[in-house]
């Protein structure tokens, strides 16, 4: 089974944990229709990010959309990467589309360990949520991945761009070492081998 993380400045971006010390809550009103079916676009998205932390593949993949699901089950792919109990997560604004009350933008802030001295990174990242009959569900994610260039769409109903984005962005590390690095090999396939909820 592939499992996909998502890489962000040459780091491989354990998104595992964006932890909310209490439920999501949010200043906008959705319409009664949106919110009939079963939470909101921030609760979804609390939902899957607490799922990817603790590791439950199972409950991340229920937060997908059901064309997410089945495309990346198709791939024999995991939108998730290995849990992790450093990670730390805040779910922020909702934003609903002005074109399309079932279609939301959700931020997050990602905070993660990442190394042996206790660094900890944070990246911003933004989720598309869809209102389904089940519920508002998880269709992809928006993150800067390098400063000054046009951040990085995920579309998670469209396995096949994700790989080739993903490939392409691990080419692109491997383009600007001056020198390879044995070690380097398993932490870079890890990315094109296993998939953002793929593992």
């Amino acid at each position: 089974m592939k499992c996909f993380a998502w890489p962000v400045a040459g780091v491989v971006l354990i998104l595992a944990g964006c932890n909310q010390s209490s439920e999501p809550t949010t200043s906008h009103q959705t319409a009664g229709s949106q919110a009939s079916a079963g939470g909101t676009p921030d609760q979804a998205v609390y939902e899957f990010l607490e799922a990817v932390r603790t590791g439950n593949d199972q409950k991340a993949a229920a937060m997908l959309s059901p064309l997410a699901r089945q495309k990346t089950a198709e791939k024999q792919m995991v939108v998730a990467p290995p849990g992790s109990p450093t990670a730390k997560f805040t779910v922020g604004k909702v934003k609903i589309k002005p074109d399309d009350n079932d279609g939301a933008y959700v931020s997050c802030t990602w905070s993660d360990v990442i190394d042996d001295q206790g660094t900890v990174r944070s990246d911003d990242i933004v989720w598309g949520v869809r209102h389904e009959p089940e519920g508002w569900r998880i269709v992809g994610m928006v993150l800067q991945v390098l400063p000054n260039e046009e951040p990085l769409v995920l579309n998670f109903e469209d396995p096949e761009d994700m790989i080739r984005k993903q490939q392409l962005l691990h080419d692109r590390e491997v383009g600007q070492s001056d020198q390879p690095q044995s070690g380097a090999g398993p932490q870079a396939t890890r990315t094109d081998v296993n998939p953002p909820a793929a593992r």
